[in-house]
């Protein structure tokens, strides 16, 4: 009985032992992390990053993710985030050309959008300044001028194929034109309330 509680004992250490050599043995996941790396910068040479945003930030988040668990030895969570990063970073791929054509589509839409608004305020500015309505006429002119720079650059951007780049800076300008005539509109309805 001894002797078979002594085997069952041993038995028991020799098993503890061979899993715990097991999981301490158990290797990074760098395979893993170089494909989603390569991956990563394959999606982000294609322009991912511009055109696929919330997708590729996942992957990258991923990748992070993996990188935090192999400092802390989680080898199977690393490689599982590491595999999930490479599969979002492919997957982004193939969104890229339809993401960026739509996005070129909105933006060469806005042009005539943001010129007429352009249009819009200089005919409040020069009401304004008719009606000696108190608003900074350096500033505007100043606002203007920058304006009109900057859709002469945004067009060059998008014939350059800096699609991104182009749409962000419509997306900028339009809030200003947008806060600009708020202003414009509110000081022209002030104005003639405060003669009375």
């Amino acid at each position: 009985m001894v002797k078979k509680q002594f085997s069952y004992i041993l038995l028991m250490v020799v098993l503890s032992m061979s899993i715990t050599l097991l999981y301490g043995c158990a290797k990074p996941p760098t395979k893993e992390v170089e494909n989603a790396e390569k991956a990563i910068a394959e999606a982000k040479q294609k322009e991912a990053d511009l055109y696929v945003q919330d997708v590729f930030a996942r992957a990258e988040e991923s990748l992070k993710k993996a990188m935090d668990l192999i400092a802390v030895k989680k080898y199977k969570e690393a490689k599982q985030s590491a595999e999930e990063a490479m599969t979002l970073a492919q997957q982004t791929i193939p969104m890229i050309e339809p993401n960026k054509a739509k996005m070129k589509t909105e933006a060469d839409q806005m042009i005539p959008e943001v010129q007429s608004a352009l249009d819009e305020i200089k005919s409040l500015v020069a009401t304004a300044v008719k009606k000696k309505t108190s608003i900074n006429r350096e500033e505007m002119q100043g606002s203007i001028g920058k304006w009109e720079v900057d859709m002469v650059t945004i067009k060059d951007q998008l014939q350059g194929g800096r699609i991104r780049q182009a749409y962000d800076q419509f997306i900028s300008i339009k809030d200003q034109m947008k806060l600009q005539k708020e202003m414009l509109v509110a000081a022209l309805g002030q104005e003639p309330a405060a003669k009375k």
